[in-house]
């Protein structure tokens, strides 16, 4: 009889990984990986955006990797990771430079479309810090179901970026730490105001930088809430299947 698993820090279930590259309009090639379910399709498809490269962000940030070694096993969703240009991983590192998320405008594209050259389904973007800069600046007219905010800083995202979110179709979700060290929930709900249709999640207790199981486990509940709902919540353990 198989030994049940309870899954925690870097436990990775069941996955199909595949190292893959992206080519930007501007001619750079892009380090990233797509992890998918294994013998069966994905029913839904992350684009995930990583932390600021500059203080040690990468597609190999935490929330990122355990959402690549969980979720195509626990809920059928695809999770594509990369490298922003200049970004450099344990995968690998990007060509180019930091762009001050300008120039990425076209690592998110790139992204995107690599997504819809394999025929992914239902893709949302997941932006952590930096990241949410990225999906909120050039996501709202996309292919794409909507995005998921993890801590925006909103430094880079102006007002003029959030307006072209209001009365789009996209969903948009922001998970907004209660002790985050740049936007806290209060401040979230009046500068998201010009945003009707935003779901604002204030999360008690939680940090940043989402350190801790606990953390971990919300954020990814709450994407896979909004994203395969008849998978959530996310079991605190699994079992493998039987020889």
């Amino acid at each position: 009889m198989s030994a049940e698993i309870w899954i925690r820090s870097s436990v990775e279930l069941p996955v199909q990984r595949e190292a893959i590259d992206l080519h930007t309009a501007d001619g750079l090639k892009l380090v990233g990986e797509l992890a998918t379910p294994i013998g069966k399709p994905p029913v839904a498809t992350l684009i995930t955006l990583h932390p600021l490269p500059t203080h040690g962000g990468f597609m190999d940030s935490h929330i990122l990797r355990k959402a690549s070694n969980r979720l195509p096993e626990l809920a059928e969703i695809a999770v594509l990771r990369f490298n922003t240009r200049g970004t450099e991983s344990p995968h690998g590192k990007s060509q180019g430079s930091f762009g001050e998320g300008v120039t990425e405008q076209h690592d998110v594209e790139a992204a995107i479309e690599f997504a819809k050259s394999r025929n992914l389904p239902n893709l949302w973007l997941v932006g952590w810090s930096f990241g949410t800069e990225l999906a909120l600046k050039y996501g709202h007219d996309k292919d794409i179901v909507g995005a998921i905010l993890l801590s925006p800083p909103l430094h880079r995202a102006n007002d003029d970026d959030l307006d072209q979110w209001a009365g789009n179709h996209r969903n948009l979700i922001a998970l907004v730490p209660e002790h985050d060290d740049y936007l806290r929930p209060e401040q979230a709900r009046e500068r998201f105001s010009r945003i009707p249709h935003i779901d604002i999640v204030g999360v008690d207790g939680a940090k940043h930088l989402w350190v801790g199981e606990n953390a971990t486990k919300r954020v990814l509940d709450e994407i896979v809430l909004r994203v395969n709902p008849s998978r959530y919540p996310l079991p605190d353990s699994w079992t493998p299947a039987s020889a």
